[in-house]
């Protein structure tokens, strides 16, 4: 364990939230009220979802050729939230300290612990305080770490955050973030079932944003349809303006125009999408990652 204070005291915290257990992160939860209009952000809630590739050695795409161009975008883009998948936590605690001073981060292993991928979640405390967060597993027993018996190729899970807008009048708001299973439909769709059942135990006046790679296009496949059955709605689709198609996996291989989106940002009605992005940048040819982070530019209601 890293002997840094900052270190472990948040990775204690990680291992403990491995449990069904909500863990308040504040003494007293501040009520949930809609902002005046003088109190409406001057500037949306930038939120990313980013599969990040899990740090490796294997050139050309290793992490540390990977690092720089991942540091240069998060640095441009200043996201106020990012859900993350596959990152391992050496690599996270990369990704915080490259984020600068004011950026920390929420998660626990899908193993258990600091072992194997995080679905971690990075927020600015600029704009964002913590409430309470948890975890779950996708499975028949999604309280119990670890668990996988539907047959997927991984564990799979979902970390959630409550939070509190600063600069939207103390406005609260969840996210949730996860990783679908790539191997298997089964395994994919009743992970969609579960994570729309778990959506119904939360408080159901606070906006709610998912981010993910559901490893299926949107739009092309019943976990879509699961999704959005249950009410929640594609930013994709609802923003007032976006970006160009591209398909949000490319293995780092050339970048495909109008190709399948399988990383999406969902929300409750309710919240406007301005402008939905897909990021193609890189840098001398490197991309940070086999994915292309996808960006919603968000005002919760």
């Amino acid at each position: 364990m890293p002997n840094h204070s900052r270190v472990t005291r948040r990775l204690s915290l990680k291992t403990a939230l491995a449990t069904t257990a909500l863990l308040p992160l504040a003494p007293t939860a501040l009520p949930a009220r809609p902002a005046t209009a003088a109190e409406r952000p001057s500037h949306p809630l930038n939120v990313t979802s980013f599969n990040l590739r899990y740090a490796s050695t294997t050139e050309p795409n290793s992490w540390a050729a990977r690092r720089p161009v991942m540091r240069t975008l998060l640095r441009q883009e200043k996201p106020h939230v990012i859900g993350t998948q596959e990152g391992l936590y050496q690599q996270l605690l990369d990704i915080e300290a490259d984020l600068g001073p004011h950026y920390r981060w929420i998660g626990t292993g899908r193993a258990g612990g600091s072992r194997d991928e995080y679905m971690a979640v990075f927020y600015d405390t600029r704009r964002l305080a913590p409430l309470e967060y948890d975890h779950f597993w996708l499975s028949d027993t999604p309280n119990v770490v670890g668990s996988n018996t539907w047959g997927g190729g991984s564990i799979r899970m979902v970390t959630w955050v409550r939070f509190r807008d600063l600069h939207d009048g103390d406005r609260q708001f969840y996210v949730l973030n996860t990783h679908l299973d790539n191997a298997s439909q089964n395994a994919r769709a009743r992970a969609a079932t579960l994570i729309t059942q778990r959506i119904t135990g939360l408080d159901r006046a606070l906006p709610l944003i998912i981010t993910g790679d559901f490893n299926v296009a949107a739009h092309g496949n019943p976990v879509c349809d699961t999704m959005l059955g249950a009410g929640l709605t594609d930013t994709w689709d609802t923003a007032t303006d976006r970006s160009e198609l591209y398909a949000t996996f490319h293995g780092y291989r050339p970048l495909t125009p109008g190709g399948d989106r399988i990383d999406w940002i969902l929300t409750t009605p309710g919240i406007t999408t301005h402008r939905a992005s897909i990021n193609t940048f890189s840098a001398n040819g490197q991309y940070p990652s086999d994915h292309l982070p996808v960006q919603a530019a968000l005002t919760l209601g």
